[in-house]
């Protein structure tokens, strides 16, 4: 956790919504088969891995703004926008899933995902040479 900039309730936060987003996804494809990830929709070892791969893409992406951070002297500023860019998108997919599987949530959630995601697109500080 350190080399992801510490254990702390953003990280947190978003590991449990990649877990909650693969399983989710999982699920569509086990018991619903309406997987977009594959052709017949239902579950695939192949989709499977690909996802847990990009789970693995989004933390090495956090651990690259930590060296950004690092480097540049932000206080952390690239590091907690990339996780709450992926905790929003990580987010709208659960939703999206959910709906899938005929549980659709309040509006209100998708648009807290939404500009939680918004959110980690912020203008970048000047970097003072």
């Amino acid at each position: 956790a350190r080399a992801l900039g510490g254990w702390d309730t953003a990280l947190q936060t978003l590991i449990i919504l990649m877990a909650i987003d693969y399983i989710t996804g999982l699920l569509i494809a086990a018991v619903w088969q309406k997987s977009s990830k594959s052709q017949t929709g239902a579950l695939e070892s192949k989709a499977g891995f690909k996802g847990l791969v990009r789970k693995g893409l989004i933390l090495l992406v956090v651990l690259i703004g930590v060296q950004l951070d690092a480097i540049l002297g932000l206080q952390a500023f690239c590091r907690t926008a990339i996780i709450l860019f992926f905790c929003g998108n990580e987010g709208l997919s659960i939703v999206e899933n959910l709906g899938v599987m005929g549980l659709p949530l309040p509006d209100f959630v998708k648009t807290k995902f939404e500009q939680l995601k918004d959110k980690g697109n912020p203008d970048p500080p000047d970097i003072e040479k």
